[in-house]
């Protein structure tokens, strides 16, 4: 017999006892199952007359039933939800454990051995072994791009430290070292001897590449071929390189001679067949300083330093007897110093030849500059006179001995 033929209030009294004892339970489960998912509570089962025939069996099972209807009577309140606040400390309190994380792995494998660089992975790589199939690591977050960053920083930083931190060491043994002091005299003699010996090429390369400034106005020529009355006092006058200098005329021709002029200015080197003066027909030599040494006397120790940079077609003045004399540069050659018969040659024109030595800060080639007279007129130039009383075994000047060849006996 099914249970529910007898729920619509069928007497427990009917039927067998076996059958009366399976009705009472069912009749509990289902007033537990409606108090569950209903709007009625659990029911209590009424106690119902039962006949003398009832069983101890039965009565257990009911007095059981009964203790056990309480626990199934139960109210759930809602579950409250999170605030903002709460998620926020939520979120927060994940960010900064991924942060310690990264900075702790990053920083190990910054201080890992260079050795191991060849077997080393990618923080995503490692991490993303056991998460590779959803993707989570598969792209570097902000945070872990500005963390890498930073440790990057911070190992250049600890590069350089070690760096300098060993320079300074090896620095402050090379000090304590009793070879230190024997060094720096040494470097210090060879730095004074090498000055001692090539000032002349330091300070002339300065002055020839230099640009040599505000020309001097009693440089700038207006009108070449006009009447202006000029000083008695001879000068040489180059406005390209900003020369105006004196000009010491009539001095030997000898090394001696030429040295002791050049030191107060530019020389006369009077040859025969080479020994007119401005406004005579032939050619009229000066010689003067590219490069000499410093500690030498005269204020004109560079003053052809620039003389290289003249050209063909440049404008030299020169004053002689209160004349202004004007040349143009015809022609640049550069000869040997014993080359002497370059200067020595028939013309009928009053020509002017200015002579230095070349390359800077040597004396070991003669630069010469030929320039033609075009002002006063040159036809009415006169004739150089032919007994001069000058010598035909000199050399072309140059500068005075360097350091070492005056070491060695040279003046």
């Amino acid at each position: 017999m099914k249970p529910e033929n007898s729920s619509s209030g069928g007497n427990l009294t009917n039927g067998t006892p076996a059958q009366q004892t399976q009705d009472a339970a069912a009749n509990v489960l289902r007033s537990q199952i409606d108090a569950m998912y209903g709007d009625n509570n659990v029911a209590t089962p009424q106690p119902q007359t039962q006949p003398q025939t009832l069983t101890h069996t039965k009565l257990a099972f009911q007095n059981q039933t009964e203790e056990d209807v309480n626990p199934y009577n139960r109210t759930h309140d809602a579950h409250p939800q999170p605030q903002a606040e709460q998620w926020k400390q939520y979120h927060s309190a994940w960010q900064t454990y991924y942060q310690k994380y990264y900075e702790g792995y990053y920083a190990s494998q910054t201080a890992a051995p260079v050795a191991a660089q060849g077997t080393h992975q990618q923080p995503a790589e490692v991490i993303g072994s056991g998460a590779a199939n959803n993707g989570f690591f598969s792209q570097k977050t902000d945070l872990e791009e500005t963390t890498e960053e930073l440790n990057k920083d911070q190992a250049l930083f600890e590069l350089r430290q070690k760096l300098l931190g060993k320079v300074q060491n090896s620095a402050q043994k090379i000090r304590g070292s009793r070879h230190f002091i024997p060094i720096v005299a040494s470097l210090a003699v060879i730095l004074i001897f090498v000055f001692l010996q090539y000032n002349r090429v330091f300070i002339a390369t300065v002055n020839a590449y230099v640009s040599p400034g505000t020309i001097s106005p009693q440089n700038i020529v207006i009108d070449p071929s006009g009447d202006a009355s000029v000083s008695s006092d001879p000068r040489l006058i180059i406005p390209k390189i900003n020369v105006d200098v004196p000009v010491v005329y009539d001095v030997g021709n000898d090394y001696n001679s030429q040295m002791a002029a050049m030191s107060n200015g530019v020389a006369h080197f009077a040859i025969p067949g080479a020994s007119s003066h401005p406004g005579q027909i032939g050619n009229t030599v000066l010689s003067g300083h590219s490069s000499n040494d410093l500690f030498d006397g005269g204020d004109y120790k560079f003053i052809f330093a620039q003389l290289e940079k003249m050209a063909v077609g440049d404008t030299v003045y020169a004053n002689y007897q209160s004349v202004r004399y004007t040349y143009v540069v015809t022609k640049m050659e550069v000869v040997k110093p014993n080359e002497v018969s370059k200067l020595v040659y028939p013309t009928d024109k009053p020509i002017l030849t200015l002579i230095t030595c070349t390359p800077l800060g040597t004396s070991r080639d003669r630069l010469l500059v030929t320039a033609e007279q075009v002002s006063p007129d040159p036809n009415a130039a006169t004739v150089a006179p032919e007994n001069d009383g000058t010598t035909s075994d000199a050399s072309i000047p140059g500068n005075s001995p360097t350091f070492v060849e005056r070491l060695f006996g040279a003046r």
